[in-house]
């Protein structure tokens, strides 16, 4: 019976033995399992903030990069301008506006640069779309006018009923020179003249002005004594202004 009972008692040991053997595995396995799953919720974690970081950051640095780009191209376009290449140049804006749409929006020198290739409904537009976003700017309210007063489906009148309204420009030449595209008046066009005397950057604007407006009149023969006599102002050949380049395309382009 000892025999048995110890025999019994030994398996009872035995048992316990194992179970708790058993137990302490299985406590370890659980333990092991939920470090192993703790570590892992912090990995995601991790890479789930990770992500959240830096796909913004990702994105800025793309939309910094494409900016950049297309910035250079713009500055291409201009000095394509200046060195009288206008079809380069349109074709170095668009490019421009093709990396980054948010150029589209500011680009008045493809504005420019149509209204020299001929492109008076494009040029048009994009003067439109540069005073909505800077109301305030007079040249290019004027530029819009001429581009549409060229245009052979709208002409002079259309150009004037549609005129663009623009804020204060802080230049004062430029109040005569909106007075004249808006009025059309002899009086205007002799205001325009006499702002003309107050500084050499005013003597060159009223100048240039008032060429482009004997222009979109018909008047070749005033609108190329102007624009001649714009292009032999001191402020023209010194003052490195992008304006004194359209002069130059337009002596250029007009064959003058």
């Amino acid at each position: 019976m000892r025999a048995v009972v110890t025999t019994r008692a030994c398996r009872v040991v035995d048992a316990r033995t194992s179970s708790s053997s058993s137990s302490g595995e299985a406590g370890r396995r659980a333990r092991v399992s939920s470090s192993s799953s703790s570590s892992s919720d912090v990995g995601r974690r991790r890479i789930v903030l990770t992500s959240t970081v830096m796909a913004p950051l990702a994105t800025a640095a793309l939309a910094t990069a494409r900016a950049s780009e297309a910035g250079d191209l713009a500055r291409r376009g201009m000095a394509k301008f200046a060195g009288y290449d206008v079809v380069g140049s349109v074709r170095d804006f668009d490019e421009a506006i093709a990396v980054d749409s948010r150029m589209g929006a500011y680009l008045w020198q493809r504005g420019l640069a149509l209204y020299y290739a001929d492109d008076f409904d494009g040029a048009a537009r994009q003067f439109r779309e540069d005073v909505a976003m800077n109301p305030n700017d007079t040249e290019e309210s004027v530029w819009c006018f001429a581009s549409e007063a060229r245009d052979p489906v709208k002409g002079v009148e259309y150009a004037r009923e549609h005129m663009l309204k623009t804020g204060r420009d802080a230049r004062p030449v430029m109040a005569s020179v909106f007075e004249l595209f808006e009025r059309g008046t002899e009086e205007a066009e002799e205001a325009l003249r006499a702002a003309g005397g107050r500084s050499a950057n005013d003597e060159f604007y009223a100048l240039m002005y008032l060429g482009l407006w004997r222009e979109i009149n018909g008047d070749d023969e005033g609108a190329k004594e102007f624009i001649k006599r714009a292009n032999r102002t001191a402020y023209a050949r010194l003052s490195g202004d992008y304006m004194a380049s359209v002069t130059r395309v337009h002596e250029r382009v007009r064959g003058w």
